[in-house]
């Protein structure tokens, strides 16, 4: 199969992008501007407000707003998220629309990070945590550098192993005086602890520590990179602790840890799972329920309507339903489906356009045949391996055999 860009066509596309500040008009071109707000999810992340020339003789604008990723009140490093309001249409995510999280202080989030950490080291073992690069790798480290120093957790080696987070935290360093809630007696990015594995034989080595270190790699579902390594390394080690602390999405690895399973296929290999597997919640860049319907009611009036996006069915409809209890309209809240299309110029709403869909709608955010065919693959080789003998095994072969005939 021919990909569909490559290395070049990657390099050829980061001579195009510039840096625009927050709050200033862009002309995009085509009588369309935007401008770029705040969202408080990760540094830079943005909003996108588009005004967009209807061509019609009033020359009215449809004003538009895509929220992007919203982070919560009172996040790390970050001020409040910011957007305007009196707009068209909003397009809001939903990843939380169904779950409010219990609102706790920088001292109470450190403490749960603190047992964690300490349980994870008296089983004897490493701790992994799988981490996303941007965002939730500096918030840990800024966390445990401050732990160990006031000394709530032991002072062992921390491996970040992650050539994206170690650039990434980097940024952080380079800005450090431009972010909220630093101290301002160094730099937590560059404790003692810390030891950054950008090379392939920096990452290779870390397999010499069986105990009492902290190794951090993306990504942060498991589902690439380099925390697969340790992965096969030391799941199936009753020592081990895999501490999750963001999300994890139906059908990635993370989440089939989550869910419990005793085996799970890792570089096409099986890989038993006997560690101590924990998650906690306290490190989230996603607004929850109540501050994405706090976000909402403050873009208000609408003029036309709110599309609920980037969540699961369920968190979709429960904010929906939320939303219409503070005072919006049912028939104004929107949950589009994957490639739905329409007319965003209808006087009571947008119209929608048929046309292709890729997946059903039913599947979409779901486990899949992949998902399926992996785990077969696992129960067929425990099959397999509980058989009696070389017989009883290439009998069940045939009779797979023959059934994938017919």
């Amino acid at each position: 199969m021919t990909p569909i860009y490559g290395r070049g066509d990657a390099e050829t596309c980061l001579t195009q992008i510039r840096t625009v500040d927050y709050d200033q008009w862009e002309d995009v071109g085509g009588g369309v501007r935007a401008r770029y707000w705040n969202a408080g999810h990760i540094l830079g992340s943005a909003s996108i407000e588009l005004e967009i020339s209807t061509g019609n003789r009033e020359q009215r604008l449809l004003r538009l707003l895509f929220s992007g990723d919203i982070g919560p009140d009172h996040k790390l490093f970050l001020p409040q998220p910011e957007a305007p309001e009196n707009l068209d249409y909003v397009f809001c995510e939903a990843t939380y629309g169904d779950r409010a999280r219990p609102q706790v202080t920088v001292q109470q989030r450190r403490k749960v990070l603190a047992e964690e950490v300490n349980s994870a080291l008296r089983r004897g073992g490493n701790l992994l945590i799988p981490s996303f690069a941007i965002e939730r790798t500096q918030e840990l480290l800024l966390d445990l550098s401050a732990l160990m120093r006031k000394g709530k957790v032991p002072e062992v080696p921390i491996f970040l192993d992650s050539p994206l987070a170690i650039r990434a935290t980097n940024v952080f360093t380079a800005h450090l005086r431009d972010l909220e809630d630093v101290p301002d007696d160094g730099n937590p990015f560059q404790s003692r602890n810390i030891r950054f594995t950008a090379t392939v034989e920096e990452s290779k080595a870390i397999a010499r520590f069986n105990s009492g270190t902290i190794i951090m790699a993306a990504s942060g579902m498991c589902d690439a990179g380099r925390i697969r390594h340790h992965l096969k390394r030391h799941l199936w080690r009753r020592d081990s602790t895999l501490l999750f602390t963001g999300y994890q999405a139906p059908g990635t690895l993370g989440n089939l840890l989550l869910q419990g399973k005793g085996t799970v296929r890792i570089h096409g290999e099986g890989v038993a799972v006997r560690a101590d597997i924990r998650k906690i919640d306290v490190y989230s860049g996603h607004a929850d329920q109540g501050e994405l319907v706090a976000w909402a009611k403050r873009r208000l009036p609408l003029r036309r309507g709110l599309f609920l996006t980037h969540g699961e069915d369920g968190a979709r409809a429960a904010l929906r339903e939320l939303l219409v209890d503070n005072g919006l309209s049912r028939r104004r809240i929107y949950l589009p489906q994957l490639d739905d299309a329409g007319d965003l110029l209808g006087d009571r709403g947008p119209r929608k356009r048929p046309g292709p869909h890729r997946l059903p709608p039913k599947v979409v955010g779901r486990t899949d045949w992949h998902n399926d065919y992996a785990q077969f693959l696992l129960d067929l080789r425990g099959a397999l391996s509980k058989a009696g003998d070389d017989k009883t095994r290439a009998a069940t072969l045939r009779r797979l055999r023959t059934s994938l005939k017919t």
